[in-house]
């Protein structure tokens, strides 16, 4: 046998442990979704796909919204109406993201055994629910809530976080991240302005909070899981530019975040205490960022970053409940 001959038979073999290996995944993949099919589908798969880790924090910022404007006189029907409808529309938000990124959750580790993408659930059937999830969050907060305001702000925060975040820039530019924070910006606007009314500086407060506090928080996530989101062809910031560039975006955020959550005292709707404690553990997670450009395991510093971040927000949304100015 020749050398051109022997490198035939070596492509020829190799080709075929390539094709095997393939096969090999593929039935994988139809078996994992033909058991995942036989599986009986429960109200915790339903549960999951409304995503109810966001639905709570979210729930948690427009709780704190409604309080500040309450100045201490709670309407409390009123609050248990815009709660649940603020839940219902947000987690129709969580679903309807889930319909759209099901075949980019397939290709993650960390989403390919959601309901969805596994083939327990249909899209058609997931769709559905997302839908009327909505309806029905809208219904509350225009009926029930009595809010003309908090329903379009909750329509409107829908529409940004499903139509423009999710089926648009998600899928096509590294602003995703920055245009998702509108969406997600918008919780504790609802809860402030089912009592007040009217978009007032204490709302574009509590808006720009949020929106500030979004991007260095989910790009902690994105450096952490980096190559998932390379795979599944997601094109985040960490991805398309780079750590070091994210890193300095994360910083930008986090240092104008600290004036922000300032001026709620300043203008009157929180005390000092909140002022003191939020000036303390903003500039703790702009230090954290800044070592993170000499860091030798970025896995382990967006973690830490990451739960820093839900700390964060937590703590500061009860503060802002516990020492809201009274009228």
């Amino acid at each position: 046998m020749d050398i051109q001959e022997g490198t035939q038979v070596n492509n020829r073999v190799s080709g075929d442990a390539a094709g095997e290996a393939a096969l090999r995944h593929e039935t994988a993949e139809e078996a994992r979704t033909a058991e995942a099919a036989v599986e009986p589908v429960t109200l915790k798969d339903f549960y999951r796909l409304a995503k109810p880790g966001i639905i709570y924090s979210n729930l948690m910022t427009a709780f704190a919204g409604f309080w500040i404007a309450s100045h201490g006189d709670v309407d409390w029907l009123r609050l248990l109406y815009t709660m649940l409808g603020a839940g219902l529309v947000i987690g129709a938000g969580g679903v309807l993201n889930n319909y759209l990124d099901r075949e980019m959750d397939a290709k993650m580790a960390r989403t390919q055994q959601r309901a969805l993408p596994s083939g327990k659930l249909s899209p058609n059937t997931v769709l559905w629910y997302g839908i009327i999830l909505g309806l029905i969050g809208v219904f509350i907060l225009y009926v029930l809530a009595r809010s003309p305001l908090a329903t379009l702000l909750g329509i409107a925060g829908l529409f940004l976080y499903v139509w423009l975040y999710t089926a648009w820039f998600k899928r096509t530019s590294v602003w995703s991240t920055f245009v998702g924070s509108f969406s997600g910006a918008v919780p504790p606007m609802i809860g402030y302005c089912a009592v007040s009314g009217t978009v007032d500086l204490g709302a574009i407060l509590l808006f720009l909070f949020l929106f500030l506090w979004q991007p260095p928080h989910f790009w902690a996530l994105g450096i952490r899981r980096m190559e998932e989101y390379r795979a599944a062809g997601f094109p985040l910031l960490p991805v398309v530019k780079g750590t070091f560039v994210t890193k300095v975006s994360m910083v930008r955020y986090i240092v104008l975040l600290v004036p922000v959550s300032v001026m709620l005292t300043v203008y009157g709707y929180v005390g000092y205490f909140f002022m003191i404690i939020a000036t303390a553990l903003g500039l703790i997670w702009a230090l954290m960022c800044v070592t993170g450009f000499k860091t030798n395991d970025e896995t382990k510093w967006a973690k830490n970053m990451f739960l820093f971040s839900i700390m964060y927000l937590t703590l500061l949304s009860i503060m802002m409940v516990v020492d809201t100015v009274k009228a």
